[in-house]
C-alpha cells in the first residue's frame, strides 16, 4: 500500500473543515491537507441556492454555492492542500488513516487528524414512515442537489415532513424551481424552528398540519398521496406527487463506529474533552459531527477556535490523561457537550458547554458532582434549541466524581 504523510489531516471539506484548514495556515501551520470524498469541496452550502450565508464570517450575505466557493478559494489561497474524490475508509490509532482515491489505496500518517464529517438527515426507515415505496421520496439534501447542482425538478406538488430550519429551506428550494408544497406535516403541536419563523410557510402559501402521526406514503411507481392521523386519531389524505423528508439530523459517524474512538450515545457523535479531542488525543473533532445540528456560521467559528487549540497542542501537548465524565443525568436533557473534562492546566479550553433537551422543560438546571452543586441557573427551553452554560465552574482539579446535569424543582 502506498504511503502519504502530512502535518494535519482534516477529514471533510465542508464549512468546518475548510475554515479550520484556512485558520491553521494563518497561524503558520505547514502541511495542512483536507480530504473530501465528493468531487468538489464546499459541503452542504453547495446545494443551498439561497441566502443567508456568511454574514458573521465575511460581513456580507452569500447564497450557499457562493459561500462554498468563498471557503474553497480562501483555503486554496492560504496554501491548503484540498484532495477531492478521496474517501477515508478507516481511522487507526495515533493519527493514521486509510484512504481510497482514483489512483489507488493509501495509508496517510499525520501528527493530528481533525474529523469534520458533518451530519445527514434521518432516512425514511429511521423515522418509521409507513406505506408504499414509490419514486419521489427525497431528503432535503438530495432535493437541493437535484435542483441547484443538476437543475432538475423531481416533482411539482410535494408534502414536506418536518418544521426544522432545513424544512423551511426546502420551501425556498421548491419555489426556486416552480414546485408548490401542498403542506408541512409536524408531529408536535408547534413548529420546531423558533416562533419568529412561524409565519413564513403561510406567506409562501404552505399550510402546516400539527400533531401529524402515523404518516403513510401512498403510491405505486410514483407518489400519489400522503396520509396521516391527527390528535384525535382521524385520518387525513393530502394529494401529492412527492415527499420531502426533512431534518432530524444525525452526525455522519460511520467512520467513528468502525473505529477505536468513543462515541457518545446522546449526540451520536464523538465523545470529546473540553479541547475538542476524541478519546484518542491525536484526533480532534469539530463542526456538526459533534452534535446535530448547527448553522454554517456556528460551525465556521467553532472550527476557527479549534484551530487555535491544535496549534497549542502541537507546540506543547495538552496532556491530561485523567478525566471526569460530564453527563446528562435527567431524561429531559438529550446531551451535554463536551462529554469529558480532562485534568489539564493547558489554556484554550472551551468556555461553554452545549446542551439540548429531549423534551420541553423548565426549571433550575444544575451541574452536580459528588453531591456538590458547581453551577446552576433557571432554564426554559424546547428540543433542538441551543443551550449554553459556563464550563469554567466545572473545571476544578479537585473533582473526582462525574459531573451530572440535572433539572431541580420542576
Amino acid at each position: 500500500m502506498n504511503s502519504l504523510s502530512c502535518n494535519i489531516a482534516i477529514v471533510g471539506g465542508g464549512t468546518a473543515g475548510l475554515a479550520l484548514a484556512t485558520e491553521l495556515k494563518r497561524l503558520g501551520v505547514e502541511g495542512v491537507t483536507v480530504l473530501e470524498r465528493a468531487p468538489e469541496a464546499g459541503g452542504v452550502p453547495r446545494h443551498c441556492g439561497h441566502y443567508p450565508f456568511g454574514l458573521r464570517e465575511f460581513k456580507r450575505l452569500f447564497k450557499g454555492p457562493d459561500y462554498a466557493r468563498k471557503l474553497v478559494k480562501n483555503a486554496r489561497v492560504a496554501g491548503v492542500d484540498i484532495r477531492t474524490d478521496t474517501t477515508v475508509t478507516r481511522l487507526h490509532p495515533n493519527a493514521r488513516l486509510s484512504l481510497n482515491t482514483p489512483e489507488g489505496d493509501y495509508e496517510l500518517q499525520a501528527q493530528r487528524v481533525v474529523l469534520c464529517t458533518g451530519v445527514r438527515e434521518s432516512s425514511r426507515a429511521q423515522r418509521f414512515i409507513g406505506g408504499q415505496r414509490p419514486m419521489g421520496v427525497l431528503a432535503t439534501g438530495a432535493l437541493q442537489s437535484m435542483v441547484f447542482l443538476n437543475q432538475k425538478r423531481p416533482f411539482r406538488r410535494p408534502v414536506i415532513l418536518g418544521t426544522e430550519l432545513v424544512s423551511f429551506s426546502a420551501i425556498m428550494t421548491c419555489r426556486h424551481m416552480g414546485m408548490r408544497p401542498q403542506a408541512m406535516l409536524e408531529a408536535n403541536s408547534r413548529v420546531t424552528v423558533r416562533q419568529i419563523m412561524r409565519p413564513f410557510p403561510a406567506l409562501k402559501g404552505v399550510p402546516i398540519r400539527f400533531n401529524a402521526q402515523n404518516i403513510r406514503i401512498i403510491g405505486d411507481k410514483t407518489v400519489k398521496a400522503v396520509e396521516y392521523g391527527d390528535a384525535t386519531g382521524q385520518r387525513h389524505r393530502i394529494e401529492a406527487d412527492g415527499v420531502i423528508i426533512s431534518g432530524q439530523f444525525r452526525p455522519e459517524s460511520a467512520l467513528l463506529h468502525a473505529s477505536h474512538l468513543a462515541v457518545d450515545a446522546g449526540t451520536g457523535g464523538p465523545s470529546i474533552d473540553q479541547y475538542g479531542r476524541a478519546s484518542d488525543p491525536s484526533y480532534f473533532c469539530t463542526g456538526n459531527l459533534l452534535r446535530p445540528v448547527e448553522t454554517s456560521s456556528w460551525c465556521w467559528h467553532e472550527a476557527v477556535e479549534t484551530a487555535g487549540r491544535i496549534v497549542q497542542d502541537l507546540a506543547a501537548p495538552i496532556g491530561g490523561a485523567e478525566s471526569i465524565a460530564l453527563c446528562a443525568a435527567d431524561p429531559a436533557i438529550k446531551f451535554a457537550l463536551p462529554q469529558r473534562l480532562v485534568k489539564s492546566e493547558a489554556p484554550g479550553a472551551m468556555k461553554q458547554m452545549q446542551l439540548r433537551l429531549a423534551q420541553p422543560a423548565s426549571g433550575y438546571l444544575s451541574a452536580i458532582s459528588g453531591g456538590q452543586t458547581l453551577w446552576g441557573d433557571f432554564i426554559e427551553s424546547r428540543p433542538e434549541r441551543r443551550i449554553l452554560a459556563p464550563l469554567s465552574p466545572l473545571l476544578k482539579p479537585t473533582l473526582t466524581a462525574p459531573v451530572e446535569m440535572r433539572f431541580l424543582g420542576r
